[in-house]
C-alpha cells in the first residue's frame, strides 16, 4: 500500500508532485513553482518579507506555507497571529481557485484572529489593514465569486518598512 509514493529517509510520506502558483498539484515532470524548504524556521521578518514576496507574485498559497513554518515555531503569544495569517494566505488561494465560499470563510477566520494584536501588532503586521482587506475581498466575493486575480489582490503584511541590513 503506498509504495509509489514519496518518501523521506525516515519513511514519512512527501508530497513532491509540482505545485502551481495556487498550490495546485501537477502531473510529475511538470515545471512548477518552486516550493520554501520545509522546516527551515526564519526570523518573524525574514518569514514576513519571504511571504510578502510570494503574496506579490501570485502565489498566496506558497506564503501560507511559510506563515505556517512561522507559526509553528512561533512563542505562545503570537502563535494564534500566524496561524491567522496564515489563513487569511489560504483564503486569498482559495479565492484565486474560484472557491467564494471557502475563501470568504477563512478570509473571516483569519481576520477574527488577528484582532486582538491590533492595539500591539507585533514585527509592524498591519492588523487593522489586514482587516479591512479581508473582510473587504470576503464582501467582494459574495458578488464575485469566480476564480480571484491574486496578484492584484495581495495584501500589504506591514505597515512599516524592514529594516535596512
Amino acid at each position: 500500500m503506498g509504495g509509489d509514493r514519496d518518501r523521506d529517509e525516515a519513511g514519512r510520506p512527501l508530497n513532491a508532485r509540482p505545485r502551481d502558483g495556487l498550490g495546485r498539484p501537477l502531473p510529475y515532470g511538470s515545471p512548477g513553482v518552486d516550493r520554501p524548504p520545509a522546516a527551515t524556521p526564519l526570523s518573524p521578518e525574514a518569514a514576513l518579507d519571504e511571504a510578502q514576496r510570494l503574496l506579490d507574485e501570485g502565489m498566496p498559497f506558497h506564503a501560507h506555507e511559510v506563515l505556517e513554518e512561522a507559526w509553528k515555531s512561533a512563542p505562545e503569544p503570537e502563535r494564534a497571529l500566524w496561524r491567522a495569517l496564515a489563513q487569511l494566505a489560504v483564503g486569498l488561494t482559495h479565492a484565486g481557485r474560484g472557491n467564494a465560499a471557502g475563501a470568504s470563510a477563512l478570509l473571516r477566520r483569519g481576520a477574527a484572529g488577528i484582532e486582538p494584536y491590533q492595539q500591539r501588532a507585533p514585527h509592524g503586521v498591519d492588523v487593522a489593514g489586514l482587516r479591512r482587506w479581508a473582510e473587504g475581498l470576503a464582501e467582494r466575493l459574495a458578488t464575485e465569486p469566480g476564480p480571484l486575480a491574486v496578484e492584484a489582490a495581495a495584501p500589504r503584511l506591514r505597515t512599516i518598512a524592514p529594516n535596512p541590513r
